[in-house]
C-alpha cells in the first residue's frame, strides 16, 4: 500500500468509479487525477455505512485494513485473509499499470465474441475453463461462473481449447456474457462470507446449475453433476449433455 500517494488523495473529491477486471477504479479530481486501485482479493469487503459529517467515527472491525471518510460515507475495507490490494496511480499513467497492462479482454464489453474466443483456442491445449479464467486473455470470469457458462454452451470444462468448434465458441461467448450478466443484476453469488457494499447478499446462487451441485441431477437433461479439481480449484459439469 502506497502511504504517501494515499495521504495526497486527503481533501480530494471522488469523482466517478469503474472497474477493470477484478479492480475497482476510484477516480479523484486535482493534479495528475489520481486513480485508486482496489482488488477485493479472495475475502475482502467493502462497505459503505452513511455517517453524520463532523461526528465520531465507529470504530475499527476486526479486519478492517483501511477506510475512506467522504464526510457524510464511510468506506471500509474488511479483508480477513489480506489477499486484497490497493494502489494509487495518476490516471495517465493507469493503462500501463503492472497490474493492469496485461490484462485480456472484457466480456461484457465489445471484443469478446465468438470469432475472438475461436481465435484465442486454436493450437491451445488447455482447458477451456482454465483458459476463460486466464485475465491475459478474458478478465473477469471466476471460477464459479466459468463452470456455470459452460454448462450454458454445453461444453465440457476439462476439454481441451483447441478442439472446442466455431460454433461451440459462439455458444460459449453467448453464454458467459448471459451468466455474467445475470449474476450481476441478482447482486453476485453469496458462498460464505461475500457481501455488497450495503452489507447484503447476492443472490445469483439460486440460479447456479452445476456449481456446487455435485452428485446431483443435472437440471436439463437429468444425469449426474460431477465434480474435479483443476489447477486447485473444483470444477463441476454434467456427464451427460456437456461435450
Amino acid at each position: 500500500m502506497p502511504a504517501d500517494a494515499l495521504q495526497g488523495l486527503v481533501g480530494r473529491r471522488c469523482t466517478a468509479l469503474d472497474r477493470r477486471s477484478k479492480y475497482i477504479l476510484a477516480r479523484f479530481d486535482g493534479p495528475a487525477s489520481p486513480v485508486a486501485m482496489i482488488h477485493l482479493g479472495m475475502t475482502g469487503r467493502m462497505i459503505v455505512e452513511v455517517v453524520k459529517p463532523r461526528t465520531r467515527r465507529p470504530d475499527y472491525r476486526k479486519h478492517e485494513h483501511w477506510r475512506m471518510d467522504f464526510g457524510d460515507r464511510l468506506v471500509r475495507f474488511v479483508d480477513p485473509r489480506r489477499f486484497g490490494a490497493l494502489d494509487v496511480t495518476p490516471d495517465a499513467d493507469l493503462n500501463g499499470h503492472p497490474l493492469i497492462r496485461e490484462l485480456g479482454v472484457e466480456p461484457l464489453e465489445e471484443g469478446f465474441d465468438g470469432e475472438f474466443l475461436h481465435r484465442v483456442t486454436r493450437g491451445r491445449k488447455v482447458a477451456i475453463k482454465q483458459l476463460l479464467m486466464n485475465a491475459k486473455v478474458v478478465v473477469g470470469v471466476g471460477n464459479i461462473y466459468a463452470s456455470e457458462s459452460c454448462w450454458h454452451a454445453r461444453v465440457r470444462p476439462r476439454r481441451a481449447a483447441k478442439s472446442l468448434t466455431r460454433r461451440e465458441c459462439d455458444a460459449l461467448a453467448a453464454a458467459t456474457v448471459k451468466v455474467l450478466s445475470a449474476a450481476i443484476a441478482a447482486g453476485g453469488t453469496s458462498f460464505r462470507d461475500y457481501v455488497g457494499v450495503d452489507e447484503d447478499a447476492g443472490y445469483f446462487a439460486r440460479e447456479l446449475r452445476v456449481y456446487e451441485r455435485a452428485g446431483d441431477a443435472c437440471p436439463r437433461c437429468g444425469d449426474l453433476v460431477k465434480r474435479a479439481v483443476q489447477q486447485g480449484r473444483s470444477t463441476y459439469w454434467c456427464s451427460g449433455c456437456q461435450r
